[in-house]
């Protein structure tokens, strides 16, 4: 995948793809996919750098760091991408949207959007003017229709929720792959090396919605292997830890030295809420039962 968006070249017609895509989720990927569908067109698509606050967002709250959205994105086929930082086309009307995006830098012949797509200074356009405006300019434009899946409509806000609730599993399915942490592993209080469960911590990256505290059934990908795992997601109280929330990871059977190391820890399900234990041993005992768990 090129990414033009620091250096813009002339690019071959395109089928371009239109959002934020703040999770690619399943109904993110139907906007996506329909852009292979047009034969002798390269897939591309215009976003926005996943650390952009948008208008109305009080809170950066991604699925996914920009780093694992272009990844996907990548792996998916998307040829090219163009993906400034919202203020820098906050002010455009429509019309300078599309003839200076869709028209000079994407050569877009046809454009893909969601049924909620918003365009132009203060969102004042919608999918459907867009597609009017777009006749003039000979690009086709197709609204993709809301995605449900068992009931339930496919959008960000309530996979974040769900997320937020602890109801991981749910999430992952709406999301079409596993809720992740990706960062580097950091030096701990080595507490879990002395009771037999040494854990890799790891801070969570900007931008990223927080799941619910607590300890979660986890795989940790290490080396080209997909390690089973437990993680506690919070800011263990039993051991009087006081800074930012952590994802904490006992993977199961290994016990290498990681520290410096840059690693991905999915989540699949949750286990129990965090809580504080009136001592290390009540701890271990716990850990113990956590990861008996952990492995049914």
């Amino acid at each position: 995948m090129i990414d033009i968006t620091k250096n813009i070249i002339p690019i071959p017609p395109t089928a371009t793809a239109l959002g934020f895509f703040d999770g690619l989720h399943l109904g993110h990927m139907k906007v996506v996919e329909e852009c292979f569908r047009h034969d002798g067109l390269s897939p591309a698509m215009f976003t926005f750098h996943s650390d952009t606050a948008l208008p109305k967002r009080e809170k950066i709250e991604n699925l996914l760091t920009n780093e694992m959205k272009l990844e996907k994105l990548a792996e998916a086929g998307v040829k090219y991408i163009y993906s400034p930082d919202f203020n820098s086309v906050c002010n455009y009307t429509a019309r300078d949207f599309i003839e200076k995006i869709l028209v000079s830098i994407m050569n877009a012949k046809v454009v893909v959007c969601g049924f909620d797509f918003r365009l132009g200074a203060g969102g004042g356009s919608n999918a459907d003017e867009l597609k009017e405006m777009c006749r003039e300019y000979g690009i086709e434009v197709v609204i993709i229709p809301p995605f449900s899946l068992d009931g339930c409509v496919v959008h960000s806000t309530a996979i974040k929720n769900l997320i937020k609730s602890g109801e991981i599993a749910k999430a992952n399915k709406l999301l079409g792959y596993d809720f992740s942490i990706e960062g580097k592993v950091i030096e701990g209080n080595r507490i879990g090396r002395t009771i037999g469960s040494p854990t890799i911590n790891q801070l969570f990256p900007d931008n990223i919605v927080m799941p619910r505290f607590g300890v979660y059934k986890s795989v940790t990908y290490l080396d080209g292997r997909v390690m089973p795992s437990v993680t506690n997601v919070g800011v263990k109280p039993t051991v009087g830890y006081k800074n930012s929330p952590l994802a904490e990871t006992h993977i199961m059977d290994y016990d290498g030295d990681l520290y410096g190391r840059t690693l991905r820890v999915s989540l699949l399900d949750f286990i129990r809420p965090e809580r504080r234990f009136e001592s290390v041993d009540e701890l271990k005992n716990q850990l113990d039962k956590d990861k008996i768990t952990a492995k049914q």
